[in-house]
């Protein structure tokens, strides 16, 4: 697609969309290949104060038991930051975390250990929940004539490197609109450069760059007198719903009237997407959220029998109806689900 078809096909209506087909009838069942016995140390996402993944942990943990009551649990989820590094110390043998892991983190366990830990997807990230792995999404102001642009037409606009090869965009004409449209600068709102939600954008949508325009306008949670938080996300779309030639990103949950949210497209040759379930479960969403477990399990080696028969459990039909029973987290698509029982084996 050349620069004229791409620029007009981001000014274009997304393309309907059948009803969205899921169900966890397509996921099997868990069946034991082995009774097992031993203990599981479990490490991850949440604190004292926190504990986010303990109600959906707790869940696996009871149903694994009617199919295997030998093995035991000792529960240590209070810190993704701790989560590798118990692996590679030997404290802990599965990790469950709340966000993608760090190059930092591999970098350390490879030090340790001269291989890398292997990662089990076992959930989808949460549509729009609080500290589940919430979609990235990006917004404009409700007349702005743009509904859906790609990736690197993002990158152009927030990045400074433009490692997908795009270039520079600042005006609004760049991105084909016209007449008062054409010369207004973009204005960008976002995440403050140091949280965690901006590393996970500098790695996906400014392709491992984390350089950021200068003119990037970054928000942090705010403590208001009356101890409650004002969310950044929300302050992000607040802020865009009092200028016209804004752009941001943020997450579906704090969207206002004056605002709209983008479909998105890996690049000018693929589909547009828009944030919602059925796109999340399915991949098909440029930004979604995937929550990995890892293990510490050497090259050609077998995992751990008593993890190993956990995490199949995790993926099984009951184990994902745990995760919309208990949790903001959605499940995997089954054919995800295969991709990772591969890995166990």
């Amino acid at each position: 697609m050349n620069a004229r078809f791409a620029i007009l096909a981001a000014l274009l209506p997304v393309t309907w969309q059948a009803p969205y087909q899921f169900s966890l009838n397509d996921i099997p069942r868990y069946k034991p290949e082995q009774r097992v016995r031993g203990t599981i140390r479990l490490w991850g996402h949440g604190s004292p104060t926190h504990d986010f993944m303990g109600k959906l942990v707790r869940a696996w943990e009871q149903g694994f038991s009617k199919y295997q009551p030998d093995v035991m649990f000792e529960y240590r989820m209070y810190g993704t930051a701790s989560s590798i590094g118990a692996l590679y110390t030997g404290v802990g043998n599965l990790a469950i975390r709340g966000e993608e892991i760090h190059d930092f983190e591999i970098s350390a366990f490879e030090r340790v250990l001269h291989y890398s830990p292997l990662e089990i997807d076992i959930a989808t990230g949460s549509l729009d929940v609080r500290n589940m792995d919430f979609a990235q999404v990006f917004f404009v102001h409700w007349d702005n004539p743009i509904s859906k642009l790609t990736l690197a037409q993002l990158d152009g606009i927030f990045g400074y490197e433009h490692r997908r090869g795009l270039g520079d965009i600042r005006f609004w004409g760049q991105l084909g609109l016209t007449g008062e449209w054409a010369a207004k600068q973009i204005n960008i709102y976002g995440w403050d450069v140091n949280d965690d939600f901006a590393d996970y954008l500098g790695q996906t949508v400014l392709k491992g760059s984390h350089q950021w325009k200068c003119n990037l306008i970054g928000f942090k949670h705010i403590r208001l007198p009356n101890g409650s938080i004002y969310d950044s996300g929300k302050q992000i779309l607040d802020a865009l719903a009092n200028d016209r030639y804004g752009i941001a990103v943020s997450n579906l949950r704090y969207a206002n009237p004056q605002v709209k949210s983008l479909a998105l497209a890996f690049d000018s040759r693929s589909p547009y997407y828009e944030a919602t379930k059925a796109n999340l479960i399915e991949q098909k969403y440029p930004l979604i959220r995937i929550v990995p477990a890892y293990v510490n399990c050497p090259p050609r080696g077998q995992v751990e029998a008593p993890v190993r028969e956990f995490l199949r459990y995790i993926l099984s039909q009951e184990g994902q109806a745990a995760i919309i029973r208990e949790s903001g987290y959605l499940p995997l698509n089954p054919r995800a689900i295969q991709e990772q029982l591969r890995k166990l084996h």
